[in-house]
């Protein structure tokens, strides 16, 4: 049994504490809608306000499936050498604009690029690709608007459509300039590693991955379709640089080792970091944990890195 006493110090278990009393470990146990309330309620207690200088604008773009809300960051000193397409986690069940919107405009102030962030639709109202098409329709949106190159960055689920979108636009004339991956899930192995591992860790357990796939795909057997896991794929050549980030307490941490593998196996440039002693959604704690603010500050770094088309790994 894994020891997280020993491998979880006290500022992050405060967090998990802290988490815990706005989001029970058992919430997948309640409706969906009781859910979104447990969850949108919890990001609010841990929003952390936005960094001087940093503005935002709401708005709607038309995609070919859906009219989808996108909140636009811009800085005060901008950097233009790229800009960023943010895709929020949340088990594609959960999250939107403002679940997400203190990291966006942190990214955004951090780095100087404009940061969109894409609120698309969710399950079970609307089951895959429902998803993976708003945010295909969202980098179509923003290779048309923007001059400069398009990064795309997600966390959890969001790191999910972030690959699987670099994987579908591989043939496309204007492809992402690279993708950073915070604790993902792309389909991996249930069999082995983290998912053995930290099967019952804290903040997300084996169970609770199995219950976003049935939502988000109406229990149907969607095995191999790389738009839902982008692991399944068979080709990882000519996929954009690649930076993963995932937590050791987690047992989607595997799928950043195994994608890393992948990609340098086909020739590509990947680079996998996993966080000692942290657990999934510490982005939320990057106030409070030092262990958390230096991921974000190496998050934070990987954008700025990848949107002026450098590799440093």
């Amino acid at each position: 049994m894994t020891d997280y006493k020993r491998l979880i110090d006290a500022e992050t278990w405060a967090f998990i504490e802290r988490t815990n009393s706005y989001y029970p470990p058992d919430t997948i146990d309640y409706t969906i809608t009781q859910q979104r309330e447990i969850y949108d309620r919890m990001c609010r207690e841990f929003f952390a306000g936005y960094p001087d200088g940093v503005t935002a604008e709401t708005t709607i773009i038309a995609t070919p499936w859906d009219d989808v809300p996108i909140r636009i960051y811009r800085s005060a000193a901008p950097n233009e050498a790229a800009m960023v397409l943010y895709i929020h986690g949340g088990g594609f069940i959960l999250g939107g604009l403002d679940s997400h919107d203190d990291v966006c405009a942190e990214l955004c102030a951090r780095s100087g690029y404009e940061v969109v962030s894409v609120d698309y639709r969710l399950a079970p109202e609307h089951l895959h690709p429902a998803a993976f098409d708003d945010v295909m329709g969202a980098f179509e949106w923003a290779t048309s608007t923007y001059e400069c190159p398009v990064l795309l960055c997600g966390d959890s689920a969001g790191g999910n459509l972030c690959a699987a979108i670099s994987h579908a636009t591989r043939g496309y004339a204007q492809k992402p300039i690279g993708q950073v991956l915070i604790y993902p899930g792309l389909g991996g192995d249930h069999a082995r590693g983290s998912y053995v591992r930290h099967a019952k860790a804290p903040m997300l357990t084996a169970r609770d991955l199995d219950f976003y796939k049935d939502v988000r795909t109406g229990g149907a057997d969607r095995t191999g379709d790389i738009t839902l896991f982008p692991l399944a794929d068979a080709d990882f050549a000519n996929l954009p640089p690649t930076v993963l980030i995932t937590a050791q307490c987690d047992p989607l941490s595997s799928d950043g080792e195994a994608y890393r593998d992948r990609v340098v196996a086909a020739g590509g440039r990947a680079y996998w970091f996993e966080e000692p002693g942290l657990v999934h959604g510490y982005l939320r704690a990057r106030h409070t944990v030092g262990r958390a603010r230096s991921s974000f500050t190496r998050i934070v770094d990987a954008v700025s890195t990848l949107g002026r088309g450098a590799w440093i790994w």
